[in-house]
């Protein structure tokens, strides 16, 4: 069976309870596509890679059922805030 956003969040979860945000959507029509955001306290203190590392561990054997996982964001609560307020802050044209 095919995972759906849902079981691939509650992996997440299940080993990355400190998440503040999760953003989860799929990305073709095949469904085991995904793409993610997500913001969470233990991402504090890594690199990039080892946060995606971490996300990837998270899902552990669900990974051999995705087709294709692309981690758009992982933030530490900070680096979300900071990118929230300049968001807000950036004039409309």
């Amino acid at each position: 069976m095919n995972p759906s956003h849902l079981v691939v969040g509650r992996y997440i979860w299940r080993i990355m309870p400190l998440i503040q945000f999760m953003k989860i959507y799929t990305t073709l029509r095949c469904g085991t596509s995904f793409a993610l955001e997500i913001v969470s306290e233990q991402f504090e203190g890594k690199r990039l890679l080892e946060r995606h590392r971490l996300v990837n561990a998270a899902l552990g054997e669900e990974m051999k059922q995705i087709h294709a996982l692309s981690i758009k964001k992982a933030q530490t609560p900070e680096q979300w805030k900071q990118q929230q307020e300049s968001e807000v802050s950036k004039p409309t044209s």
